[in-house]
């Protein structure tokens, strides 16, 4: 893995990141992921984000989430948008192995609760994705439920690889590879806000949405992006999480904020490219049956100084998450001599601007 965007001198906003600068800043959260690398043709993998180590069904976190743009073939928001809980980890895969993966996480969780889906009582999987099709050949659907199972089995909150592994092994941003990155911030009360995002928008010709005009100009005309890339569509899947005491609505809210800094990472939300937000706290957890009614939850005040810190940090930790997994790619070749080059790292002050 390459340098990261804070080893290479840089830094996004004003506020201070956690230990990490990453998603497994938020206390208990973990992250695993299984890569599928198979001859010159499979670039594919699935991450896996849980919110804490034990029985997600029986300790439900709450969740809110945010479409973009909805060109995308997500399993699950339905009920997290209706319910406001996220019952099942957050599993990440590209498009055409959301089945598999979705089967994958409903088997862990039958595991666990023997006495689910016995009666009325049916569980919510939720599985988020991006097309890794320019590197990877997904129509060898090579991606199975075991795969799932096995990046859930590996998660752990130690630290988070970036870049071309897991759901981000076949991942392309700009017509350069990418993948997973992370970012985290701390805001008022010690709380952190942790972002992970798998990124695969925008292909050479919107170079300079990310860099300016004058910048993608200049590189371009150096012909060292002259490898072939994808130049439409795409997607990204943006997950938040916190340890601050927010409900289902205010998560919404979080999760809505993270667009602005995808814009500032040059997404216009393209027609044929699908921008997710999923945002989740960990600081309740609500049984099967919870007793208590929702008003007994803790929560943070919307005018709290909190509240206005974790919106600011939503747009930080995105842009930051999207620029580490530029940064932290290198080169892959792929399908059919399909190649991705590596982000070159003399950009970043062109993609930072006056925010650097």
């Amino acid at each position: 893995m390459r340098e990261r965007l804070r080893e290479l001198g840089f830094t996004v906003g004003r506020l201070t990141p956690g230990p990490r600068c990453s998603l497994v800043d938020v206390p208990g959260v973990l992250v695993g992921h299984v890569t599928l690398r198979e001859g010159d043709s499979v670039r594919t993998g699935v991450t896996a984000v849980l919110p804490h180590g034990d029985n997600l069904y029986d300790g439900k976190v709450l969740a809110g989430c945010h479409v973009m743009n909805g060109y995308g073939k997500a399993a699950g928001l339905l009920q997290v948008e209706e319910l406001g809980t996220l019952e099942s980890p957050i599993l990440l895969t590209n498009t055409l192995s959301v089945g598999p993966v979705w089967e994958g996480g409903l088997r862990h969780a039958l595991e666990q609760n023997p006495g689910a889906a016995v009666d009325r009582d049916t569980i919510n999987v939720v599985v988020a994705e991006v097309f890794d099709g320019w590197l990877s050949d997904a129509r060898s659907l090579p991606v199975r439920a075991e795969h799932a199972q096995a990046a859930i089995a590996a998660a752990s909150g130690d630290e988070v690889a970036e870049g071309a592994v897991g759901a981000g092994t076949g991942a392309t941003c700009f017509g350069f590879k990418s993948g997973v990155g992370c970012s985290s911030r701390v805001v008022e009360g010690g709380h952190v806000l942790g972002c992970l995002v798998v990124s695969n928008y925008g292909g050479k010709r919107e170079l300079h949405m990310l860099v300016g005009a004058e910048a993608a100009a200049a590189h371009l005309a150096r012909g060292s992006a002259a490898a072939p890339s994808p130049d439409h569509g795409g997607s990204i899947v943006i997950v938040l999480a916190t340890d601050a005491p927010l409900s289902e609505r205010q998560l919404r809210r979080v999760a809505a904020r993270a667009a602005f800094g995808l814009g500032r990472a040059g997404s216009f939300a393209a027609n044929g490219s699908g921008e997710l937000a999923l945002a989740f706290s960990t600081a309740h957890r609500l049984p099967h049956r919870a007793e208590d009614p929702e008003h007994s939850l803790r929560l943070l005040r919307d005018d709290s100084t909190a509240m206005r810190e974790l919106f600011e940090a939503a747009g930080d930790v995105t842009q930051e998450a999207v620029l580490n997994s530029l940064c932290a790619a290198e080169t892959e070749a792929g399908r059919d001599g399909h190649r991705a080059d590596e982000f070159p790292h003399e950009l970043v002050p062109a993609a930072l601007g006056s925010r650097g």
